[in-house]
């Protein structure tokens, strides 16, 4: 008979249940977040554990392959599914969210999350640590311009990251008053633009020494970002059986309710990563907007921006970015314009 223990993992515990192939609970649990107690404990156990699940959450990774090295065939479950399977139960705890995981897990009606390489971790730390410098700096400046306003002075709607500190500290200074108090926040935001600079050059210094990258950057609108946050979201190109499929998993597809006579076809669904979203979104509007160089993308978005307005067309083309840039993942090809003629 085939042996399931489902985790209902926390930050510093986890509750374990481990249930047979009718669905009988066999033992139960509590223990700590650990490699070595839940390897230990399952090890312990008299019957052999065919595998172990759990629903995807921020120590999925590291419990993932930690015990897939210790021998244990590991299911990490997408967490929509496990949130709407367990929905049915009436009271919610730990011990009751084990059970459940066990059971999903021993019916088999989930969907398997892919769990992303060391490398592609690695790039999106150093993109979201990126993202969060860029908008601490933004928020200080922010700060400093509503500070600056009660005092009348009122700085230009538009003022480049790089020059903010030497338009705004010789203001201040001239002050007493204003430069006790702001100067420190200035010094602060400072620290922080230099920081994220430094950042900016790191991720375009990996973009270039990364031919995968090298490869997506040849799409128009498509910049180091980009291709940077592209590549560590899919991380494996072969787990997508068909490249339209890319899309639907960031979100770029109309959400859709059919019942009945009912068939009713919304807005984008807006699953799966944000930030892939948010960077396909800017590749495109660059796209339509900033690219010179014409292309069959960029003349089909240009009519739909005629027909069906800005935002649509400019979605339409992220979803037309996402299918493109895995295929040329996939087929190791670089992009090509093609013909453009009465395309317009």
């Amino acid at each position: 008979m085939e042996y399931f223990a489902g985790l209902d993992v926390s930050l510093r515990s986890c509750a374990a249940c481990v249930v047979d192939g009718k669905g009988t609970v066999l033992h139960e649990q509590e223990l700590p977040c650990e490699i070595e107690a839940i390897a230990g404990y399952l090890t312990a156990l008299r019957f052999p554990i065919e595998r172990v699940g759990f629903e995807a959450g921020t120590m999925c990774q590291h419990l993932y392959y930690g015990l897939m090295a210790e021998g244990f065939e590991v299911v990490c479950m997408e967490a929509r599914q496990v949130s709407a399977a367990l929905s049915a139960m009436r009271n919610k705890t730990d011990r009751n969210d084990a059970r459940g995981i066990a059971q999903v897990l021993r019916t088999g009606w989930f969907s398997p999350v892919h769990m992303k390489s060391r490398e592609a971790h690695g790039i999106r730390a150093l993109l979201s640590t990126r993202k969060a410098l860029l908008s601490k700096t933004i928020d200080l400046a922010n700060e400093v311009r509503g500070l600056l306003k009660i005092f009348g002075i009122r700085l230009p709607k538009t003022v480049q990251h790089g020059s903010f500190d030497d338009m705004v500290r010789p203001m201040v200074e001239m002050d007493e008053v204003l430069a006790h108090a702001l100067l420190p926040l200035l010094d602060a935001r400072l620290a922080l633009h230099q920081h994220f600079l430094e950042l900016d050059r790191r991720g375009k210094r990996a973009a270039r020494q990364d031919e995968v990258c090298l490869r997506l950057m040849t799409a128009p609108g498509v910049g180091p970002v980009t291709a940077l946050t592209f590549k560590a979201a899919v991380d494996d190109p072969a787990r997508f059986k068909r490249s339209r499929t890319v899309a639907a998993h960031f979100g770029l597809t109309p959400r859709r309710y059919q019942s009945g006579e009912q068939d009713n076809p919304g807005r984008i669904s807006k699953a799966g990563d944000r930030d892939v979203r948010a960077t396909l979104y800017a590749a495109a509007n660059a796209l339509l907007v900033r690219t010179k160089a014409g292309s069959q993308i960029k003349s089909w978005g240009m009519r739909l921006m005629r027909t069906k307005g800005r935002r649509r067309a400019v979605v339409a083309v992220a979803r037309k970015l996402a299918v493109l840039l895995h295929r040329m993942w996939a087929d190791g090809a670089e992009f090509r314009s093609g013909t453009v003629e009465g395309m317009a």
